[in-house]
């Protein structure tokens, strides 16, 4: 036990006092929170104020080594990470001495906590690796679908975010703080029930890799990229757009477009938010609101990256739901239509094709032929995971009894 939490405080130790994990790592907005969502996992698994007041005192400790000891430049992000530095040690202490009929709770939120932030630590290497192998982006390809359905989301949304700072702020730290509602449902479902949180933490885990491999077949960087400073102001005309040129084009940037895994993830976080409390239900719905506004508003992103993320994030749950077999009718025609509907639009979409132009039913039609099924199959699949759906033949079967 002694040498398990040694070997914990050293690598913290080791990884707060390193110049590049600094630097490249606990300044980043996204890593500090990936590292900060720890707290929320102690904090739900533990309800201690005592090991909050840890978590205080461990990240007062490494802040006072980091830049009075090592003397490294300041930096606001970096509190987050500190907090979440401390709050791992606190967890993986409590998990190391905890009574064997806890440690196993305290596991199954320490390692997953772990995974989080090495998932995101290694995204941006994935990223890269993508933007050398793809210099040339479909970006006009996507654009030009967005085009056809004769109204410009993504650069209405940024000229509106603009218009409403409060808003866009709002937004854009929605956007930015992801891991938080990823780490409060895993922790809430991991509390009320370990066999669903499992599932659960294998989906957020799953999301990242398989959404890389889409961004090999399709890659793109969104309109702000495309356009520079011309986004949000001067999107093309309807006429100009149905003659542009498309083909890929060099462009900079990482090849991150569709699917929009942050529509994704907060996706899988509102749908596997069912069954909690009214607020994180909540939480998890502010979410879901916010971060299409983000995505679309920043230029990050054209339409169809969200809407190809629903049948994308279904294919996710459905692969991840273990607890049913694969022969399961629900989990089955879950993973095909996701699946197949991902792959069919990144086909069609890497073509010039001028379908979407003939009219605006076109391509209107596709995006309500695939969204209304996901949302359609994926409440199946929450019912044939909980099982729900053995209610009424249990109840019928009762009756007959009586």
């Amino acid at each position: 036990m002694l040498g398990l939490t040694a070997a914990l405080f050293a690598a913290i130790l080791a990884l707060s006092l390193s110049w590049s994990f600094y630097y490249e790592s606990m300044a980043n907005a996204y890593l500090s929170l990936a590292l900060a969502s720890a707290v929320i996992v102690l904090g739900i698994l533990r309800h201690s104020w005592f090991d909050l007041l840890w978590v205080v005192i461990g990240a007062l400790f490494l802040a006072v080594l980091d830049y009075r000891v090592m003397d490294y430049k300041p930096f606001f992000m970096a509190g987050f990470s500190f907090v979440g530095l401390s709050a791992l040690a606190v967890l993986g202490t409590r998990t190391i001495w905890a009574k064997a009929e806890d440690r196993k709770l305290l596991l199954y939120g320490f390692l997953p906590a772990v995974l989080f932030v090495a998932s995101e630590w290694t995204a941006s290497s994935l990223l890269d690796i993508t933007e050398k192998l793809h210099p040339k982006a479909f970006d006009l390809f996507l654009y030009s679908f967005d085009s056809s359905l004769r109204v410009q989301i993504s650069f209405l949304t940024g000229q509106f975010l603009l218009k409403n700072l409060w808003l866009r702020t709002a937004s854009l730290a929605i956007y930015i703080s992801l891991p938080l509602p990823l780490a409060l449902v895993y922790a809430s479902q991991l509390r009320r029930q370990k066999g669903k949180a499992l599932a659960v933490m294998i989906a957020f885990l799953a999301t990242g890799p398989l959404g890389v491999l889409c961004y090999n077949m399709l890659p793109a960087c969104g309109p702000v990229h495309l356009f520079g400073a011309a986004f949000p102001w001067s999107p093309l005309s309807t006429a100009e757009a149905m003659q542009l040129n498309i083909v890929p084009v060099i462009m900079e940037g990482a090849r991150n477009a569709i699917p929009s895994l942050h529509m994704s993830w907060v996706l899988l976080v509102w749908w596997n938010s069912r069954g909690l409390s009214r607020w994180v239900r909540v939480v998890a719905m502010i979410y879901v609101a916010l971060t299409v506004l983000a995505t679309l508003g920043t230029g990050e992103h054209y339409f169809i990256d969200l809407v190809v993320a629903f049948p994308f994030s279904l294919a996710v749950q459905a692969l991840s739901s273990y607890s049913i077999p694969t022969s399961h009718r629900d989990r089955r025609v879950a993973f095909v239509f996701g699946t197949f509907a991902t792959l069919i639009w990144l086909a069609l979409l890497s073509f010039n094709t001028k379908i979407f132009w003939i009219s605006t039913v076109i391509p209107w039609s596709m995006i309500a032929v695939t969204i209304a099924p996901s949302i359609l199959l994926w409440n199946r699949l929450l019912r044939a995971v909980t099982g729900e759906e053995l209610r009424p033949a249990k109840v019928a079967a009762a009756g007959v009894g009586i």
